[in-house]
């Protein structure tokens, strides 16, 4: 089970589907990994091309294997329109530690939307076990040091 800090760089998105007839959108992220949920700030005015430019941390410690990026129109005295989600998987980057800015598809009713792109850093925990040396696993400098 990956423990750590996952670091995601919300940059930018594009080709987005624009929820509002009258006026460009105002797309937000709401970003989900597992119990955890960050909200990016409403890119007024920016329509289909929104830019962000931020950055979330999530801490890790259980069975995690994706990041959910749902995407919403803010509106100002009805609900928030839904644009779009898009899925990514982290396996690949347990492996790795860091994926450079990437275009991920944003995806509504099965259906192409847009794309978002994403950069993501994860920094393992440090557990002792992995950088214990073998004097402190129980051998002979335990069994010397006794009251």
């Amino acid at each position: 089970m990956p423990q750590g800090t996952l670091e995601v760089l919300l940059v930018s998105a594009k080709g987005l589907e624009n929820t509002d007839f009258l006026n460009n959108m105002d797309p937000f992220v709401i970003l989900t990994c597992r119990t955890q949920e960050q909200k990016s700030s409403v890119a007024s005015g920016k329509g289909s091309e929104p830019e962000w430019n931020e950055t979330f941390v999530f801490n890790l410690t259980g069975d995690v294997s994706e990041l959910t990026l749902k995407i919403l129109d803010s509106d100002v005295g009805s609900n928030d329109d839904f644009v779009g989600e898009a899925t990514i998987p982290l396996d690949a980057l347990f492996t790795e530690g860091s994926v450079p800015a990437t275009a991920y598809n944003v995806v509504k009713n099965e259906e192409y939307r847009g794309e978002i792109r994403v950069g993501l850093t994860f920094t393992p925990e440090e557990s002792r076990s992995e950088y214990a040396d073998e004097e402190s696993l129980g051998g002979w400098r335990e069994s010397s040091y006794r009251d």
